[in-house]
């Protein structure tokens, strides 16, 4: 119950720092009253959305690793551990690390659930997060487990996280910005020579719900492609052969690849859970289909 409170609190306390630290920004700079009697300044309102958009987005991969910590509760293990099983874990992803080519190690770290997946997480290739879950550790011996960390380690090495918050912050800023014209011009509607100095906040609201789910689908699409590219840079660093054997041991537990119902991590984590209604929102691709594609790489 201690923890659920505290996270809870955190979770208020971060999204209230992002929104003081934005506002403070946004007063900096002078922006806002982008709505007038007169139409639209849309210099001012395409500014304002872009910090908000953009900034929020950053400033959530700045804590990246820390909410990921406090999320997953995500276990760093001590580089020095004598613990065989935790040791043997540090000591390959180290190796794959240095085989990509990383500025510095990542941290390692295991999060307690009976999922089977991992995630990779942090703002630069610098300041990175490899955690497993409890579920993986016991269920996969040591070439799956290079493969699924080959995954990871090619997820930093590639700046996913970086190219991720780049693209979510781009759509942030657009659904923001055409909700606003699009509210604008529903409430001006009519030869009213009369015009509201800005629509509804609740109209605002709705589009930005509606707009957001297609850009959903935009940011999916990415994302199940930074996936296949994920997995050729695993192929190269632990073997095709580790890969594939890594996505067949994630395929035949697929019931349990997400136990943790943390909607927010599920982009980060190297097999998602399969979705029922639309693959247009799936962050992954199927595990058939990355396996098929494996196979048929020279």
């Amino acid at each position: 119950m201690f923890r659920i409170g505290k996270r809870i609190f955190l979770f208020f306390a971060i999204n209230i720092l992002i929104l003081v630290t934005l506002s403070f920004t946004l007063n900096i700079l002078g922006i806002g009253g982008y709505f007038s009697a007169r139409g639209i300044d849309y210099n001012n309102l395409m500014a304002f959305c872009l910090v908000w958009g953009m900034g929020g987005a950053f400033i959530s991969l700045a804590l990246s690793r820390v909410m990921a910590k406090w999320m997953m509760g995500v276990v760093v293990i001590d580089p020095e551990t004598r613990e065989p099983q935790l040791a043997a874990l540090v000591r390959t992803v180290h190796k794959l690390a240095s085989a990509a080519g990383l500025p510095a190690m990542p941290e390692v770290g295991y999060y307690p659930s009976p999922e089977i997946n991992a995630f990779a997480t942090g703002p630069t290739k610098s300041r990175a997060l490899v955690a497993v879950s409890a579920g993986l550790l016991k269920r996969m011996d040591q070439v799956q487990l290079e493969g699924v960390l080959g995954h990871e380690i090619s997820h930093i090495a590639n700046g996913d996280m970086v190219t991720m918050t780049l693209i979510q912050g781009i759509i942030n800023a657009f659904v923001m910005f055409l909700a606003r014209v699009i509210a604008f011009f529903i409430a001006n509607r009519g030869d009213s020579s009369e015009r509201s100095s800005a629509p509804s906040y609740l109209i605002i609201f709705v589009l930005e719900i509606a707009l957001s789910a297609l850009g959903m689908i935009a940011v999916s699409a990415f994302s199940r492609r930074r996936e296949f590219r994920a997995d050729a840079g695993g192929a190269q660093l632990a073997g095709r052969t580790s890969m594939i054997k890594a996505l067949e041991a994630l395929q035949s537990t697929a019931a349990y690849a997400d136990l943790t119902n943390k909607s927010s991590m599920a982009t980060l984590k190297i097999a998602g859970k399969p979705k029922r209604l639309s693959s247009l929102f799936a962050t992954h691709p199927p595990l058939e289909e990355r396996i098929e594609r494996l196979k048929a790489l020279v």
